[in-house]
């Protein structure tokens, strides 16, 4: 169970994952060592999954953002799985749910254009076998993005 220094070490991680154990002691008033073990605990634990850089997708030339609805036409578990062993093999594929619904899943990517997402549906969802209906929307304005708000903890 995670108490309230855990949450404060998780918010602050979130705004800043190359904080130094230091630097997160020294906003918590607190010292290294603990703040050290909570941390090492959290990542033993698999709460801190992983350090990543966030990349702004348009400085690398990828402008388009898009959500898209699949569903399948059967649903038995080898028709679930080998659909997620494909989507997740997709360089584009930011993040894919599977959701209740009307839809089966829900897929995040990011391309470079229209042209590109257009070889994206044709070349490479059209070749999973079992789609019945792909719905897409695309992103005008990202508002916020990424993190788990846990300040609201």
């Amino acid at each position: 169970m995670l108490d309230e220094i855990d949450y404060s070490i998780l918010n602050l991680l979130q705004k800043d994952g190359k904080m130094t154990f230091k630097e997160v002691a020294g906003e918590l008033n607190l010292t290294t060592t603990p703040v050290y073990e909570r941390i090492k605990k959290l990542e033993k634990n698999g709460v801190i999954q992983s350090y990543k850089a966030i990349i702004d997708r348009k400085k690398i030339g990828l402008q388009l953002l898009v959500f898209c609805n699949v569903s399948l036409k059967e649903h038995q578990a080898e028709y679930l799985e080998n659909f997620e062993n494909d989507i997740v093999n997709f360089p584009e594929v930011i993040s894919c749910y599977h959701i209740a619904g009307m839809y089966d899943y829900l897929i995040q990517l990011t391309v470079k254009d229209m042209d590109e997402y257009q070889v994206f549906i044709a070349k490479k969802i059209a070749n999973i076998k079992n789609i019945a209906k792909v719905q897409s929307s695309f992103v005008m304005t990202e508002v916020k993005s990424g993190g788990l708000g846990l300040s609201i903890l």
